[in-house]
């Protein structure tokens, strides 16, 4: 049986770090509030700085709100603040600060980062982006996402539950065959 594809092309509305010339793309959906999603943002570091300007990797909201009840006013809070050009800074902030979700400590986050906190408080009472994070969730599922964090390497499913490695070693492997 072939592993799950990415049903979801990426997009220009998408949040993507790296060069538009890199031949691979690596696209995680995630959940500010989950455990294993923590574990994996640092390891996510390493590989942006292992594959700089080899890949582009795209983040993509996938809360768990049965489980994560903070997860989706986070990624909210992401996409408010990416509206003013500070989705990576209030990316990395959501996952360095995992346990402090709500509602206050995110404007907190959002001043620090310089947002215009009153087009902050505006969009996020007004849910702007919760349509948008919903797609992903449905992009997601689509995909064949069932939990957090879940990596698509070159369009195909690279199993990260037992660890970064084998996203690295599908990663090494797609650029080999990119090379050839």
């Amino acid at each position: 049986m072939n592993p799950p594809t990415l049903a979801v092309p990426v997009a220009p509305v998408d949040h993507v770090i790296g060069p538009a010339t890199a031949r691979l793309v690596v696209v995680e959906y995630g959940d500010f509030e989950c455990p294993y999603c923590a574990q994996a943002y640092p390891a996510v570091k390493i590989m942006l700085k292992r594959f700089e300007h080899r890949i582009r990797f795209v983040y993509r909201h996938y809360p768990v709100v049965e489980e994560h009840p903070h997860a989706e006013l986070a990624a909210e809070a992401a996409e408010a603040a990416g509206a003013q050009g500070k989705f990576w800074p209030m990316h990395d902030r959501l996952f360095e600060n995992q346990r402090h979700l709500k509602e206050k400590a995110l404007r907190g986050y959002a001043d620090a980062l310089e947002v215009d906190l009153e087009r902050y408080d505006a969009e996020m009472r007004d849910h702007l982006y919760l349509q948008r994070v919903q797609e992903h969730r449905e992009g997601g599922r689509a995909s064949g996402v069932r939990g957090t964090p879940t990596f698509f390497v070159d369009g195909t499913l690279a199993d990260a539950s037992y660890g970064m490695q084998h996203v690295m070693e599908a990663i090494d492997e797609a650029l080999g065959r990119v090379r050839k």
